[in-house]
């Protein structure tokens, strides 16, 4: 297991979505913010996913629908979309990725982040990176998250749910014990309801009751692999690394779902300039350029276009991605066909450092790299919205994914 020198110089978050495939639901349906409501089927089948307001009547996820809707004959059903629930987990790691290539996602709705190596390069202040993070969450895919950080995973994931919903708990290392030793047997990860009744035959209630309890004991009771995990978990240790993704070709890309369908070429382009804007920030964060613009379309009857065009030369910038992507939305000619979608990617991405870039005779020695440096900095400080483009200053209806 992990020494304590060695969890002191971790710094790992793990972000949690609250009630995800509701939250995402109610995003793209406010007006069941504030009544009861669950995803699952109506008659038969399971909650996937219940809101705080269904929470307060005992609906919880994995009850049958039917004793759900027993509790609250009110309550209302939403029909899951997966798909859905799948392109926002994406747009939610890709803003992750923006932090660091140490991302796990754990699930459709978790991940754990390892910040260790990158945490000078953000500012230094794991707090404030994790609020940064909740924001950027919210104001891009309209949905709540909380966050936990800490010396290791299990401490990290300990955190996140002491800290829902929608909000923030760190734990320092010199604090895990203090953390930890008070919480419930079953507060450990991996036990589940038959283990926890085997620790509480042998009387063991609290997590402080199992730590000090001799391994040799937890071993005979529980098995020698079972019981030395839980006796190095019970004091803070987990070895357990963060496991990066490899993607076989690095893109990276955003979209978003409009609130109704439109078929307003303004309101459409607006979004195609805020998805290369986000790519682009993306892009930049992560020291990749590229020359692969692909733009994607989804009509109201959920059919789905995409077209690519190839730029002169690797960019990292806004205005270099939006004008090959309205060239390409320009070239449809749609004749005001009705948009649901809309998604801009940069594929094919290779680090910065490897290129060269070709200044131009009439381009100013400081322009628009420099300025879009300046916003990264100044939004990696103070949230999403510290600066803006106007045009992007008024939002449309959407739904975020």
């Amino acid at each position: 297991m992990q020494t304590a020198a060695k969890a002191a110089v971790q710094t790992i978050l793990h972000v949690d979505m609250d009630a995800f495939y509701a939250s995402v639901e109610m995003a793209r349906h406010p007006e069941l913010r504030d009544v009861p409501m669950f995803v699952g089927g109506s008659t038969r089948g399971v909650v996937l996913s219940a809101n705080y307001p269904a929470r307060r009547y005992g609906i919880t996820g994995g009850m049958p629908s039917s004793r759900a809707r027993r509790l609250c004959p009110q309550v209302a059903v939403v029909h899951p979309d997966h798909d859905h629930y799948s392109a926002v987990s994406n747009g939610i790691g890709e803003i992750f990725d923006t932090l660091t290539d140490r991302v796990e996602m754990a699930s459709i709705d978790e991940a754990f982040i390892d910040l260790t190596t990158a945490l000078r390069r953000l500012g230094g202040d794991p707090v404030r990176i994790g609020e940064q993070l909740r924001a950027q969450v919210m104001d891009e895919q309209g949905v709540a998250c909380s966050v936990g950080i800490g010396p290791s995973k299990f401490i990290a994931k300990l955190a996140s749910k002491q800290a829902k919903p929608d909000g923030l708990c760190r734990v320092k290392a010199e604090d895990v014990i203090a953390f930890l030793h008070p919480l419930p047997v079953d507060a450990i990860w991996g036990v589940g309801e038959v283990t926890a009744g085997k620790l509480r035959k042998l009387g063991l209630d609290t997590v402080r009751e199992l730590a000090n309890t001799p391994r040799a004991t937890l071993q005979r009771a529980l098995g020698d692999n079972q019981g030395a995990m839980l006796f190095d978990l019970a004091w803070g240790r987990d070895d357990r690394s963060v496991l990066a993704r490899k993607p076989a070709e690095h893109s990276v890309g955003s979209q978003e779902t409009f609130g109704r369908d439109t078929d307003d070429a303004s309101i459409v382009t607006t979004e195609i300039l805020r998805m290369a804007e986000r790519t682009a920030s993306r892009m930049r964060a992560q020291q990749m350029v590229g020359r692969t613009v692909t733009l994607s379309i989804r009509f109201a009857d959920f059919t789905t276009i995409t077209r690519t065009g190839t730029l002169k030369a690797y960019t990292d910038r806004t205005n270099d991605i939006y004008a090959e992507a309205l060239r390409l939305f320009t070239r449809l000619n749609l004749q005001r066909a009705r948009i649901r979608r809309v998604g801009v990617r940069m594929e094919k991405l290779v680090p910065k450092a490897e290129t060269y870039e070709q200044p131009a005779l009439d381009e100013p020695t400081h322009g628009w790299s420099e300025a879009e440096q300046a916003i990264d900095r100044a939004v990696l400080r103070f949230g999403p919205k510290a600066v803006q483009r106007a045009r992007l200053t008024r939002r449309v209806e959407r739904q975020a994914s």
